[in-house]
């Protein structure tokens, strides 16, 4: 039997050198993300009262969100992103997926009341965020996912967060929100009822909480909104294209100049911008000292008989926005002034139609019922 003859050296194979795995918890760390850059809220020509509803809204999320309803590419998108640059600073608890507010533990999701007993809470602060919603997202994107293997052995460490997580204490836009399938509507409508999201599979329930301020965006000719959701967003203000003959010039020359020179055009709207931050600010601390007369709310009272609209919901948000108005505007008392301007974004979704008819609001007969002359 003939043997084999081996030759050469014996070299040590050398180990792996290869990156240091990730765990998928830290992955959401990384920079892996094309950072969007906005255009300047406050370059936008016209449209005042919907700039006006995405501003008191900002102060003041209990107002309850904002419909911005009209013509394609009329800057509805375009301001309710560039909103997100304007926006003030949240305190929340550092590693939190739902933004818990430290200040509120009533609120906290089960790993915040976990840290809260052992004493390890941080706080951070950082800019309230505009968080999208798709309208082709998954239910389980919208509301999140629960693994029902791991969430028996594992409890609820098998959950994975989803938008309605994310939007907790922020901003949820959603684009075309005529368009949005049912399971969607009832989960926004769900939570927007009780500040909570809960998803539930198999008998095994998550909670966490998903108080969120919704904006949504639509062209009526794609279709009218459910009429649940459409009474939960309080404020409503209608787009169209400028007709004013400069402006419309303006508007193609500012567009131009952010395409071709977009970082020299953000350094020329930042004083703006931050005028806008600096209001926003001053708007949020006076507000608490805002004060409505018991004549004021007889006005708001008669308003709402007057335009023969369901329920109370309307008195309400007229007066907690004619607040905010105020304080953006720097006042400590309301004015019939801004009693009308929250009539006019709160009223026209409202008001009860009669059968093949449609609701027709009047600027003149809203002024003539605040002014005693109907």
């Amino acid at each position: 039997m003939s043997t084999a003859k081996i030759t050469g050296m014996i070299k040590e194979i050398p180990k792996k050198t290869g990156s240091k795995k990730i765990a998928f918890d830290d992955i959401e760390k990384l920079d892996n993300h094309t950072q969007r850059i906005m255009y300047p809220i406050s370059a936008i020509v016209g449209q005042e009262k919907m700039l006006r509803a995405l501003i008191l809204n900002a102060i003041n999320p209990s107002i309850g969100g904002v419909l911005i309803r009209g013509q394609k590419g009329t800057a509805k998108s375009t301001a309710v992103r560039g909103l997100a640059e304007i926006l003030p600073e949240i305190e929340t608890i550092e590693g939190c997926k739902f933004n818990c507010d430290p200040a509120d533990p009533e609120k906290f999701c089960w790993e915040c009341r976990d840290k809260h007993k052992r004493g390890s809470l941080k706080v951070k602060k950082h800019p309230m965020k505009v968080v999208d919603l798709p309208v082709g997202a998954t239910e389980d994107r919208v509301v999140g996912s629960l693994d029902i293997e791991k969430a028996v052995k594992e409890g609820v460490q098998a959950f994975e967060p989803g938008i309605l997580a994310q939007a907790n204490r922020n901003i949820l836009y959603v684009d075309e929100i005529n368009l949005l399938d049912d399971f969607v509507v009832d989960a926004l409508l769900d939570a927007a009822a009780m500040g909570v999201n809960t998803v539930e599979r198999e008998g095994v329930s998550v909670s966490h909480p998903s108080d969120f301020i919704i904006i949504g965006s639509m062209n009526p000719e794609e279709g009218e909104l459910r009429p649940q959701l459409l009474d939960r967003i309080a404020l409503q203000v209608e787009v169209e294209g400028i007709s004013d003959l400069e402006q419309r010039i303006e508007i193609i020359e500012r567009r131009n100049a952010f395409n071709e020179r977009t970082q020299t055009f953000r350094n020329d709207f930042e004083p703006e911008q931050e005028r806008l931050r600096s209001k926003i600010m001053k708007a949020k601390k006076i507000f608490g000292r805002v004060t409505s007369t018991r004549d004021n709310l007889g006005t708001i009272a008669q308003i709402c008989i007057a335009f023969n609209v369901d329920g109370h919901r309307a008195d309400i948000m007229i007066e907690r926005t004619a607040r905010t108005n105020a304080a953006y505007d720097g006042r400590d008392r309301i004015t019939n002034n801004d009693i009308i301007e929250a009539a006019e974004m709160v009223l026209p979704h409202r008001m009860r139609k009669k059968p093949f008819e449609e609701e027709e609001f009047s600027v003149e007969q809203l002024q003539a019922v605040v002014n005693g002359t109907v």
